[in-house]
């Protein structure tokens, strides 16, 4: 009896031992959002326990309603939640690394404010997470379709363009974005878009000389941030983070190949106008590894090679004499990289950092057709005419190194940043006619090049005492830049002697000048100040002041201010407001391009000419100042139900005196004509401040993820609209009247195309067990350009589709196959090629013309 009451009891007390536990759940994620899988949940007085799946979701069953639940994993500090009154805990974790190294998000430098509280946008792109799944491998076309308010295209027949994939955010130009690396700021290409449907006239960053395989993640702060970071910050922030890891890495190889000429849009309703073809072969392999030092230090390498085969697109499925390209696609590269990424400790408070790399590209482009019959043909070296290839030789290095330490309360960081990019012409298969049957058919084109050096102190203090959290920075920074043109090998530019007065150099690319050599340095000093305040737990403000001085154009002053409120533990609004500039780039100031040509025994010049010359001064050209701009944005972020989360952010960009490359002016002209003809001048383009623009629009992204049968199901639909006007043509008062020349409508329509009306993704991600698929559907708004007939051309809405399968061997090998653009689908054709920028029938908008690119691919865990 004694027996069976004590079982009794034994039962009663563990049922009611099991009516008293309390089910906690929740999600646990990395700084910048990103769900981290297996990492362990344990209660820290009991034996109730769990691991985290591949969402990053937990559910544990404690035994009592108030308990401490401890959150670990390898790489990442520990952090313990208490559980009291509480059925739901979502945690983030921070690895080591970051902890030792002081690592910051974009748009803050609060070390204790993760991506999701900013009270401005900030897209998390997992890139070594999404690269095997995409076919594309550099970074350009990865964000191009993993980013709605990133846009970039491929150019054809562009000169420089052809190898620089000009790029953009929020439809604004290639240099309005500022890029950081590391949270530092990253030198610009040398070279200045003079051609192309995109940023004609602007510099930009060369994103592609930074290997994918190098990249943990990339931080997208979609808002003004001049006031913070200084010049080009009007569109944005691009924040590239290295990887860190160690005692790991990866190794990957992948091939792709276009084939291409059965997509619906390649029939012109008389029949296709594209032969089936197979072409643009790339192959890229690439190792990256994270060895581990004395106390947490760390060293990262990455080694990249891309070998890029040419696209050619014809215009006609048989030959045309009169066709203006019969050679025509995206160029050719070989490009060899390689990055580092490292930290070491000094002292427990004190640590020396490293990262950069060197990135070396060879590009080839075809340029325009010299036909048989060309004035430009010398028949006896191209009886058939002849199609000149422009070679580029681009050398690309950076280095960023500091200290970063404490004193007493406050974070200190001593950096000094270089950078370097240097792009040489070459042109082959071409000829100066002007020498007739003795001219050589490659030249040596000269080029350009562009450095950056930059240093600072940057100081944080985090008070906790203040309010709920107060945090304060200052820093100031230095930087020189540097500028030169060199001049290429004399039969490149120069027209001889001859009877017919044939044309001079280089068919294709005519070479730099003598004349158009220069050598100019700038030096600009700037300092800030900000803070973010915790006002409550669910109010947050923050403000930014910083000012610059510039040895060319001289002082500026900008200023931000934006806030998040949390209204309900689910739903929080954002919004800030800001004041912001660019300065005008030294090739923009000092590019000088100049043609000489001999018309019946008179010599005269085609020049693009230098802010910073005489000529320019002459005609009445002010010296460029930096653009301006007012930002303002107003959104919110909500996850209504768990797994499920929308964020939704409004902007309005007002910009002004934005720099431009004008139309041409000549000889007849009725103000400045006398002064071209004076200087045997038959024809000048100029870089001014001159156009006045607004942008508003709207980004959505909503994402949800769950469990779908025995796997994992996670779906994102992104959206940027966008409407960019303009509103002002800033003419000079000398040539008051000209603004169809100063600013034409052709080039208004091309700095419009430049901002979409809308980019729309919608991808779907599924996995099961070793198994997962990757389907994304991404919509490019309607295009209108003007030609050169000229007239209004309206190119429809497209939309793409992309598809991959990857299996994973052994917890170690990723196998991939997949396609991009599996319809191959292209923008709307054109009639007549010889009216549209490219010189084919396509223009270099929207998906760009390539068609569709299938790939394999095998990864390897290290």
């Amino acid at each position: 009896m004694i027996k069976q009451l004590t079982c009794f009891l034994a039962l009663i007390v563990s049922t009611l031992g099991a009516f008293a536990q309390t089910q906690m759940s929740g999600k646990v994620v990395d700084r910048n959002g990103q769900p981290l899988e297996g990492i362990s949940v344990k209660e820290k007085s009991g034996t109730a326990g769990a691991i985290t799946d591949k969402l990053g979701n937990y559910s544990v069953n404690l035994s009592s309603g108030t308990a401490t639940l401890v959150f670990s994993g390898v790489g990442f500090t520990t952090e313990e939640v208490t559980t009291t009154g509480k059925t739901f805990a979502d945690v983030t974790l921070v690895t080591s690394v970051e902890n030792m190294g002081a690592v910051e998000i974009v748009g803050t430098r609060s070390l204790r404010r993760s991506s999701t509280e900013t009270p401005v946008p900030v897209d998390i792109i997992p890139v070594s997470r999404i690269t095997n799944t995409l076919g594309q491998v550099d970074l350009n076309q990865i964000l191009q379709y993993v980013a709605p308010s990133f846009n970039s295209n491929r150019q054809s027949g562009s000169d420089g363009a052809d190898h620089v994939d000009p790029a953009s955010l929020r439809g604004l130009g290639p240099d309005q974005t500022l890029v950081l690396v590391n949270g530092k700021r990253w030198h610009q290409s040398s070279l200045v878009n003079i051609f192309g449907s995109r940023g004609r006239g602007n510099t930009g960053t060369d994103l592609n000389t930074i290997p994918a395989a190098a990249i943990e993640r990339i931080e997208i702060l979609r808002d003004g941030a001049a006031a913070q970071y200084g010049s080009d910050a009007i569109a944005g922030v691009i924040n590239i983070i290295l990887k860190s890891a160690v005692n790991k890495g990866s190794a990957t190889v992948s091939g792709s190949t276009f084939i291409t000429g059965y997509g619906k849009s390649l029939d012109d309703g008389n029949g296709k106008i594209m032969d089936n073809q197979t072409d643009g072969e790339t192959f890229n392999a690439n190792v990256n590894y994270g060895f581990a030092l004395k106390n947490n230090g760390f060293i990262n390498l990455t080694a990249d090679y891309l070998h890029r085969a040419r696209t050619h697109r014809p215009n006609f499925t048989t030959p045309n004499p009169d066709d203006p390209r019969r050679m025509a696609g995206d160029a050719a590269l070989e490009n060899y990289g390689l990055y580092l990424n490292a930290g070491i400790p000094i002292t427990a408070k004190t640590s020396f950092y490293l990262f950069g790399g060197i990135n070396e590209r060879d590009g080839s482009a075809f340029a325009y057709t010299r036909s048989a019959t060309s004035e430009r043909n010398v028949p006896s070296i191209y009886p058939n005419g002849f199609d000149p290839l422009i070679g580029s030789s681009i050398s690309d290095r950076s280095g960023s190194f500091g200290i970063k330490t404490k004193f007493g309360q406050w974070n200190a960081d001593f950096n000094a940043t270089l950078g370097f990019n240097r792009f040489e012409y070459d042109v082959s298969k071409t000829l100066n006619t002007s020498l007739g049957a003795s001219s050589p058919t490659s030249f040596d084109a000269g080029g350009f090049q562009l450095s950056q050096n930059m240093v600072g102190m940057h100081f944080t203090r985090g008070i906790a005492s203040v309010a709920e959290g107060l945090n304060i920075a200052l820093g100031t920074e230095l930087r020189q830049d540097k500028y030169k043109i060199f001049a290429g090998e004399e039969g490149s530019y120069r027209q001889y002697p001859n009877a017919n007065d044939a044309p001079g150099g280089s068919q294709g690319f005519p070479g730099f000048q003598p004349a158009d050599e220069t050598d100019r340095d700038r030096t600009n000093w700037g300092a800030y100040a900000d803070a973010e305040l915790d006002v409550t737990k669910s109010w947050m403000v923050s403000g930014a002041v910083r000012v610059e001085n510039y040895n060319d154009f001289g002082w500026t002053t900008n200023v931000k201010a934006a806030s998040r409120l949390k209204l309900a533990e689910q739903f929080a609004l954002r919004g800030s407001i800001s004041t912001g500039f660019r300065a005008p780039s030294l090739p923009q100031i000092n590019f000088s391009n100049t043609f000489t040509n001999v018309a019946a025994g008179v010599t005269s010049e085609v020049v693009i000419a230098p802010n910073s010359g005489s000529l320019a001064n002459a005609v009445g050209i002010p010296a460029l100042k930096e653009e301006t701009s007012v930002n303002a944005s107003l959104g919110f972020t909500t996850r209504p139900v768990r797994n499920l989360s929308l964020t939704v952010d409004g902007y309005m960009v007002n910009i002004k005196d934005r720099v431009v490359l004008t139309g041409f002016f000549d000889q007849t002209d009725d103000v400045i004509g006398d002064i071209l003809e004076s200087r045997n001048i038959g024809s000048a383009q100029f870089f001014t401040n001159a156009v006045n623009t607004k942008t508003t629009g709207l980004d959505v992204i909503l994402t949800y993820g769950t469990k779908a049968g025995k796997g994992n199901l996670s779906t994102t639909l992104a959206a940027n609209f966008n409407k960019l006007e303009i509103e002002k043509i800033n003419t000079v008062p000398k040539l008051a009247g000209k603004e169809d020349i100063y600013f034409s409508d052709r080039e208004r329509y091309f700095l419009m195309a430049s901002a979409p009306k809308h980019k729309v993704s919608f991808s779907v991600d599924y996995k099961i067990n070793n198994f997962s698929t990757n389907l994304r559907l991404t919509n490019f708004a309607a295009i209108e350009l003007i030609d050169y007939d000229p007239k209004v051309e309206k190119f429809k809405g497209r939309t793409t589709t992309d598809l991959s399968f990857s299996y994973l061997v052994k917890n170690r090998v990723t196998l991939t196959v997949g396609g991009a653009n599996i319809f191959d689908v292209y923008p709307e054709y054109r009639p007549d090629p010889g009216l549209t920028e490219t010189g084919t029938r396509y223009e270099a908008i929207q998906m760009g013309m390539g068609g569709a690119m299938y790939y394999a691919k095998i990864g390897v865990r290290l």
